[in-house]
Formats: C-alpha cells, sequence, structure tokens
C-alpha cells in the first residue's frame, strides 16, 4: 500500500500537465504555477512533469498556445470588420477566463501551433481585404494594443461592476470643492454615478472607433501599394 503523504505516481500527458497549470493559474494567478505546485496537485512526483515540459517557459509557451485556441478568428465567414470585431470580443472575453495570461500573449520567442495559427488567420484577414503587408501589421498592432490595454485598465480599476463604480464615483465627489476646482472631471463622475461603468459597453464602443479607423486608412490607401 502507498505511504500516506507521499505523491502517488501515475501515467500524465504533456496536455494533461498543461491543462493543470492553465486551471491552476485561471484560479490562483500564474505566480502559483511552479513544479512543484503543478506535481502536488497532479499527485505525481516533482520530477515526473520533465518528461513532458522542459522547463516553466516551456510550460507558458503551451499555456499561451491553449489561450490562443480559444480565440475565435471567423475568417472566410464574412467582412474584415466583421470578423475582426468578433475576433477582438473573442479575445477579451479569453482573457477575462485568463485574467493570468494579459500582459503575457505577445512574449513567447517559441510560440506553439495555435498562437502561430491566430496570428496568421487574423494576417490573412486583413491582407485578403486588401490592406498592403504595412497597414495590415499597422491595424493589427492598433486592434491588440487596444485590447490588451482596455483589459489591463479594467484589472487595476477600482471596480468591477457598473454598481460598484457608481459607488466609487460617489467618494470621488464627497470633498465639497471637489465640483469648482475640478468641473469637467465632476461631470464625468456625476455621470459615471448616475449611469455606472460597463465594461463591456466602454470596450465595444472604443473598438469600433479603431475600427473605423483603421477602415479610413483602407479606403486611402494607394492601390498599387496593396500588394506588397
Amino acid at each position: 500500500m502507498p505511504q500516506k503523504g507521499r505523491a502517488r505516481r501515475r501515467p500524465l500527458s504533456r496536455g494533461e500537465v498543461v491543462a493543470v497549470a492553465v486551471d491552476l493559474a485561471d484560479r490562483e494567478g500564474i505566480e502559483a504555477v511552479s513544479m512543484r505546485a503543478l506535481a502536488r496537485t497532479s499527485r505525481v512526483v516533482p520530477m515526473a512533469l520533465y518528461k513532458h515540459v522542459a522547463n516553466k517557459e516551456d510550460l507558458l509557451d503551451e499555456m499561451i498556445d491553449v489561450v490562443f485556441g480559444e480565440v475565435d478568428v471567423p475568417l472566410g465567414e464574412t467582412d474584415w470588420r466583421t470578423a475582426m470585431r468578433r475576433r477582438a470580443i473573442s479575445m477579451r472575453g479569453v482573457l477575462l477566463r485568463h485574467r493570468w495570461a494579459i500582459g503575457l500573449m505577445e512574449s513567447r520567442t517559441r510560440p506553439g501551433p495555435a498562437n502561430m495559427r491566430h496570428h496568421n488567420l487574423v494576417l490573412q484577414s486583413l491582407r485578403g481585404a486588401g490592406f498592403s503587408f504595412g497597414t495590415a501589421v499597422h491595424a493589427y498592432n492598433a486592434m491588440d494594443s487596444y485590447i490588451y490595454g482596455s483589459l489591463l485598465q479594467q484589472k487595476y480599476l477600482p471596480f468591477e461592476t457598473a454598481e460598484e463604480s457608481a459607488e466609487v464615483a460617489a467618494e470621488i465627489m464627497a470633498p465639497p470643492a471637489f465640483a469648482e476646482e475640478y468641473p469637467y472631471l465632476a461631470e464625468a463622475v456625476v455621470e459615471l454615478a448616475r449611469h455606472g461603468f460597463d465594461y463591456k459597453e466602454e470596450f465595444e464602443s472604443g473598438l469600433d472607433l479603431i475600427l473605423d479607423g483603421i477602415e479610413r486608412l483602407r479606403q486611402h490607401e494607394p492601390v498599387a501599394t496593396r500588394s506588397s
């Protein structure tokens, strides 16, 4: 019989190790993911994990690949703008499930197949719509900067729900001279207190501004550059 308190040895796969790591990061943050913690969760000895992942960086490559694999890129189903809008909303939803991945999505020097497939599909969608290579890259960077930046903002703002945002706004307005000293800020805070701040609505509104700008850029691009 196995001794009490000792890890029980059992077969593992690379996919299972990665799945356990993703689940642990979702629950406790990326800082909680270590070989020792994975071994304890999987009920194996730590050395058993190294048969499947070479090191922490190898594990992170695979974890990020899982995240990219969950994002929808509806290539060929619709026009570029609708496809990129759906892709951005999907990316936001995925990263809200895997908040630890915000800031790590573009950090991998050895990206996995889902990661590379995702980037290839986005560029394929833009290039197929007539964007030149340079404009497609600019558009891609603008969209991702907005997606990741909005999620970082949401991560660090001191409220989660519209109701909580109204409470924070009320606290900000508390000092007697606030409205006189900062009238435009006061106007914004009053509206926030009245209606609350909806992250999803704000994200999609800003996303449409980005896409409007990209479409104008595409329309004004010289035809001769679109195949270059």
